[in-house]
């Protein structure tokens, strides 16, 4: 079976074990042919045609000259048909020549799904520990020589756990803790980057040393040693709705420490693997409804919330998510809701 056929095969056996494609609702005035730029993303795509843009599975069609319909590059061109009274995407390649040859362009030309640059950085910068990961993990007892580390070649002591074959470590200081705004039950901790180390002595003795290969600011008594984890962000994941229904969902904490959130801003929401979260979930976000007086009934009444925004999730914990807010009408704020689409 050719590379074409079996590519073809295995995304109408996704499309079935995802089960039947949802009617999907065009935005008005959409383009018939749009021409794919730098700088776009597969989520700015599907806004531009799709009033639900999570619901890009819907609208992209099976393209079997393209090996891998949902890898698009600058220049190729998207046109819209009809198939069965539905709409579709379909893709032709900008530069793509005639032959028996497959169509070849690297990957990092690819468009993505969302703008990964900033959540790459963020995720390098922090990671959501439980309680017991981070009270059960190596930290600093003392610097060499009784000094606080400061530079790259410093040395450091390290007592704890040191997992055997493990040389490279990273220096996190426990932060914010996250609570849950409802039960108020401990969520996790944010466990902020402070730099990098190698170990130096056997991992087995009581006390190790460690040189510091890295720092993002001074390293101080008792912030903590975990072993380097690999966090490469796939670049393949696509936005979709939750499999589950999300319930008393709220952003409880936002990167920098900001008052107002708005497009682009990484916030932490109290919801994460337990609840069935998973990266690529996209969430609405509401905002409370107000209290008001209603002058004829002479009574307070309670306005519905108000859908305000998209977040999608990128990183889950247990008890807690990273997520990126995709888009905001207006600006959001730490405790505002979030729920299913």
């Amino acid at each position: 079976m050719g590379t074409r056929a079996l590519s073809g095969l295995l995304l109408t056996v996704l499309l079935l074990l995802c089960g039947p494609l949802q009617a999907v609702e065009l935005n008005e005035d959409v383009p018939e042919v749009y021409i794919v730029k730098k700088g776009d993303t597969l989520w700015d795509i599907s806004g531009i045609y799709l009033r639900e843009p999570w619901l890009w599975p819907e609208l992209w069609d099976v393209n079997p000259q393209i090996d891998n319909p949902h890898l698009i590059y600058p220049g190729d061109e998207l046109y819209l048909v009809w198939v069965d009274g539905q709409p579709r995407l379909r893709v032709r390649r900008g530069d793509m020549k005639l032959s028996p040859n497959m169509h070849v362009s690297p990957l990092d030309l690819a468009i993505p799904a969302i703008p990964l640059d900033q959540i790459g950085a963020f995720l390098n910068r922090n990671r959501i520990m439980s309680a017991d990961d981070l009270n059960n993990s190596a930290y600093v007892v003392a610097g060499a020589q009784g000094h606080l580390i400061s530079a790259p070649g410093d040395h450091v002591f390290g007592r704890g756990p040191f997992p055997d074959g493990e040389r490279a470590y990273g220096i996190y200081r426990a932060g914010e803790a996250y609570r849950d705004p409802i039960s108020n039950e401990l969520l996790g901790y944010r466990a902020q980057d402070i730099g990098s180390a190698r170990l130096l002595t056997s991992n087995r003795d009581e006390v190790t040393e460690l040189e510091v290969t890295r720092v993002t600011e001074e390293v101080r008594i008792a912030d903590r040693l975990l072993p380097n984890e690999e966090r490469v962000l796939d670049a393949t994941f696509y936005p979709r709705a939750p499999e589950r229904e999300i319930e008393d969902g709220f952003m409880i904490a936002v990167d920098g420490g900001v008052t107002q959130i708005g497009t682009t801003d990484i916030v932490v929401l109290n919801r994460g693997e337990r609840e069935g979260l998973r990266v690529g979930d996209v969430l609405a976000i509401y905002q409370t409804g107000e209290l008001v007086f209603d002058q004829v009934a002479r009574d307070n009444v309670l306005l519905p919330d108000v859908r305000a925004g998209l977040a999608m999730v990128f990183e889950t914990a247990e008890k807690a998510s990273y997520a990126i807010v995709l888009k905001a009408s207006h600006p959001l704020k730490v405790g505002d809701k979030v729920k299913n689409p």
